[in-house]
């Protein structure tokens, strides 16, 4: 991640209107513009899961539009909004195309949500969670696919994991995959996908 310098701290609303069009992804943060990174297995795997949960939503006719840049406003539970970006987003496809010319955040929650995560594992596990959690995302899935978290997350000797996270009463209830376990999603229930598949797909 990267800051981009600010003498003021934005609004989410300030933050749309100066968002840096065709210089990569940021994310607002504290008031600040932070630049998202991505290392290509990351990518590798952010692609893989959008184009299968793509064609899951096809073969189902599901309500649901998949994609790999949409901007949503979370708050912490302190209050304090920020602009995130997920690896892959899912949003009904029905609220999507109610305006189809909107610019602005998706401000409904998300069905699904997915992080792939990177070196700053934290904000994957504990900020993001807090904020998906509280604004009310169904499902939320963290890819550890480099074991980069810590022991308490990934056991000893740490694995990579799929931590997917199911919305119910207004609470994050959590379950782990590994190796050759499929993994449950509520949002796709005959998904037959597994942590070795991704494994593969990332090249690492």
């Amino acid at each position: 991640m990267v800051a981009i310098a600010s003498r003021v701290k934005l609004t989410f609303d300030e933050y749309l209107r100066q968002y840096p069009q065709g210089e990569g992804f940021f994310e607002l943060v504290d008031g600040k513009l932070i630049r998202m990174e991505a290392i290509r297995a990351h990518k590798n795997i952010s692609r893989f899961l959008m184009f299968t949960f793509n064609d899951e939503i096809r073969r189902l006719k599901l309500d649901y539009i998949v994609d790999k840049d949409i901007v949503i406003r979370t708050v912490n539970r302190l209050g304090k909004e920020r602009g995130r970006i997920p690896d892959v987003s899912i949003v009904q496809a029905s609220f999507w195309n109610d305006n189809v010319i909107a610019y602005g955040a998706v401000t409904e929650p998300l069905e699904l949500a997915v992080e792939v995560v990177s070196t700053n594992w934290e904000d994957d596990y504990i900020d993001k969670l807090e904020e998906y959690e509280t604004i009310g995302i169904k499902e939320y899935w963290i890819v550890d696919y480099l074991a980069i978290a810590s022991r308490s997350y990934l056991g000893n000797p740490k694995v990579p994991m799929v931590f997917v996270y199911q919305l119910k009463d207004g609470k994050y209830e959590c379950k782990s995959f590994k190796n050759n376990e499929t993994i449950i999603s509520s949002i796709f229930p005959e998904l037959k996908l597994t942590i070795e598949e991704i494994l593969k797909i990332s090249g690492i």
